[in-house]
């Protein structure tokens, strides 16, 4: 096993670079700490027994990149994460967003779905699905099929219904999916208006106009003018008096786009003026 202390900067920075100029997917602004942690983590899982051999791999055998993207990128997610910041979803975004004749929401870094699982019945409950459109995007692919299935481990439903009851919710959770074998299988009526699709936050643009935009606990792991870089995007994708909303450890505070926006109550949520 490399302990992350032994990877050394110049070695990451080339294959960083390898990564970027043959395959288009730049990792090279993420925060250098993950990256170690996350590197050492393949090396360890996939038994390599120098970094070289790792970069060996990845410059000269294209099956082996999803692999990699996966094991880089960050997949920990669950439903209804945070039940106090879909409180406030619920309770204070939800209503403003009704005055819309139609709703786009975009939720970036989407992982395997559950956040925007969560949303869509956040949505249905206000009386709002049918008229909004959710555009679930991220970096990697593989997570992308995942969260289109809308199926996730069953085992994870008591805690699931419990955020959910803490967000202010008052059905039933059982009544949004049915079960087989281990897993739990949701409406497909959740996923109607919902519009999976690769985007990487590090090289690519705006695409439309929403009132909502969703990216928490992805800018973490981007250093400092990455997230200058991915904030300046959401500003432009961001109507007047819309809302962006980012995970508990992130902030707009100190960016350029701060002066834009002002915070809504407690949340990581705030509202573009």
């Amino acid at each position: 096993m490399l302990e992350p202390d032994i990877l050394r900067d110049e070695e990451i920075a080339m294959l960083l670079n390898d990564v970027a100029t043959i395959y288009g997917y730049d990792f090279r602004q993420y925060s250098r700490a993950s990256l170690k942690r996350r590197l050492n983590r393949i090396c360890l899982v996939d038994r390599f027994s120098s970094f070289a051999e790792l970069r060996y791999r990845v410059v000269n055998d294209a099956s082996y990149l999803q692999h990699f993207i996966e094991e880089i990128t960050v997949n920990v997610t669950e439903m209804f994460r945070d039940p106090s910041f879909y409180k406030m979803l619920r309770q204070e975004v939800m209503p403003r967003l009704g005055t819309y004749p139609l709703i786009r929401i975009w939720i970036a870094g989407c992982s395997t779905g559950e956040e925007a699982y969560s949303v869509a019945i956040l949505l249905k409950e206000a009386n709002l699905y049918h008229k909004s459109l959710m555009y679930a995007t991220d970096i990697n692919p593989t997570v992308l099929e995942k969260a289109a299935t809308g199926i996730f481990p069953l085992n994870q439903m008591k805690a699931y219904s419990e955020n959910y009851i803490r967000s202010g919710g008052s059905n039933d959770f059982s009544t949004y999916y049915v079960t087989g074998y281990d897993s739990a299988k949701f409406d497909s009526a959740l996923s109607e208006r919902m519009i999976f699709s690769t985007h990487n936050l590090v090289s690519d643009t705006s695409f439309n106009e929403f009132q909502l935009i969703l990216c928490r606990n992805v800018l973490i792991y981007f250093d400092k003018d990455l997230q200058e870089r991915v904030f300046k995007v959401f500003d432009e994708s961001l109507h007047n008096l819309g809302y962006l909303a980012l995970g508990t450890k992130e902030t707009l505070r100190f960016s350029t786009i701060e002066g834009h926006y002002r915070q809504v109550g407690d949340e990581k949520i705030w509202r573009k003026h």
